[in-house]
């Protein structure tokens, strides 16, 4: 699915509020515009007007991921909130699943109800002990990938919330399972280097975007930041792969 979008993995997924964001993270180099609102929580949603309005801005020159917000794991509560969102002209919907829910029903529902114009991208919270065989019966319930996220900012990065080998673990699951994989959660700089050699196929930012906080306006020196830091892993892990 983000195969004939992606410049080479990972593909750097930038959040935004608004149109205007989305025009600063596509200049400065991001593949994938996703759409959510910080402030309402990790998983925050936009209203489906301001998604509308960042969807026609971007048009067909980055494919546009959005957000349907901190929810319980509700079968009719989920498939409202993602066919509302579907109907923006989105290309993924993202949807959460918290801990202490079985998310199985809503799953379910999910998958039997979802646009077949969009793809459902599943987001597992990697500070809530994240069941990783969700990860097969997402892939049979027809969800096109998987990521993991942080649902406590506080908690700390993803990187240092679950151990390298629980990440590669996560990732490698997703791949036997032909799902599409990200990594995100609170990911700064110094993240990069590392889980580009994971072999995920995109990271996500929005903190690192911004420069006082994720709830901040994003800056376009930093998206710029983040683009290079990128380009310049896969560069050097293509080197070493090369070598040896």
């Amino acid at each position: 699915m983000i195969d004939g979008w992606r410049r080479g993995t990972p593909a750097f997924l930038a959040s935004v509020t608004n149109a205007g964001e989305a025009e600063i993270a596509l200049a400065g180099g991001a593949d994938i515009i996703d759409c959510k609102d910080p402030a309402a929580g990790a998983l925050g949603a936009l209203s489906t007007t301001t998604v509308q309005e960042i969807v026609a801005a971007i048009g067909c020159r980055a494919p546009v991921s959005a957000t349907v917000g901190d929810l319980p794991s509700d079968p009719d509560v989920m498939v409202k909130a993602a066919s509302d969102m579907a109907a923006t002209g989105v290309d993924i919907v993202k949807v959460g699943f918290f801990g202490g829910d079985d998310p199985r029903r809503a799953i379910a529902a999910l998958a039997a109800a979802h646009a077949a114009s969009t793809e459902l991208v599943a987001v597992l919270m990697a500070d809530q002990d994240p069941d990783f065989a969700l990860v097969a019966e997402l892939a049979a319930a027809g969800f096109a990938g998987v990521m993991l996220d942080t649902a406590e900012k506080s908690a700390g990065r993803l990187t240092t919330v679950l151990a390298d080998e629980r990440l590669m673990e996560f990732v490698r699951l997703a791949r036997d399972n032909r799902l599409f994989v990200g990594l995100a959660g609170s990911l700064q700089l110094s993240d990069i280097a590392m889980l580009v050699g994971f072999g995920s196929d995109l990271l996500g930012f929005r903190g690192a975007l911004c420069a006082e906080g994720r709830v901040s306006a994003i800056e376009f020196n930093r998206v710029v930041s983040v683009r290079r830091a990128l380009d310049k892993a896969k560069l050097s892990l293509a080197r070493e792969t090369s070598v040896a």
